[in-house]
């Protein structure tokens, strides 16, 4: 059985689970129209993947950690930061592989939002590229709302037509 819990000095070994590949299969195109974002979904002819670099997080008790264990390993780890305004900040949300499609991560974001509540904080914001369509439509499954696009950040780098998609999930 999978167990979430903060993630402290003691155990910060964990913070710095590795990346592994996802699947690029579609992208989601956002839309604003009348102050009310939609979406299309635009899925690719073939499929590829990719990892993220592995990150090498350094303890900070300004943030917030929580981790995904099964028994005394750690499976997956989402890390908040508080971000501008009233919303906590997911900076990273990420499950090992083989534990995938257990809904771990919405378990993830349900401690997330537990914690903003808890800090009364108006809920939790994330980013996505879009090319990242998994992850885009397992926010909005888990009741995020689309609150931005930005499509500037990546000009003049290798991964110049991506784009970001802004998620905010008010708490309940």
């Amino acid at each position: 059985m999978i167990e979430i819990k903060k993630i402290n000095a003691a155990n910060q070994k964990d913070i710095n689970l590795p990346n592994e590949p996802f699947k690029i299969w579609g992208k989601l195109i956002p839309s604003l129209k009348n102050g009310l974002w939609d979406y299309e979904i635009k899925k690719f002819s073939t499929i590829s993947s990719q990892p993220f670099p592995d990150e090498d997080y350094q303890y900070n008790p300004e943030l917030i950690y929580f981790g995904a264990y099964d028994k005394e390993k750690c499976v997956g780890i989402a890390i908040l930061s508080r971000g501008m305004f009233k919303y906590l900040y997911l900076d990273d949300l990420k499950v090992n592989q083989n534990y995938r499609g257990h809904h771990i991560a919405s378990k993830l974001i349900e401690a997330c939002i537990n914690e903003a509540h808890t800090l009364k904080m108006q809920g939790v914001y994330t980013i996505a590229q879009d090319n990242n369509l998994s992850a885009c439509l397992f926010y909005l499954k888990n009741h995020f709302e689309i609150g931005g696009f930005n499509n500037r950040d990546y000009r003049a780098t290798a991964q110049e037509n991506k784009a970001d998609i802004y998620f905010y999930r008010d708490c309940e």
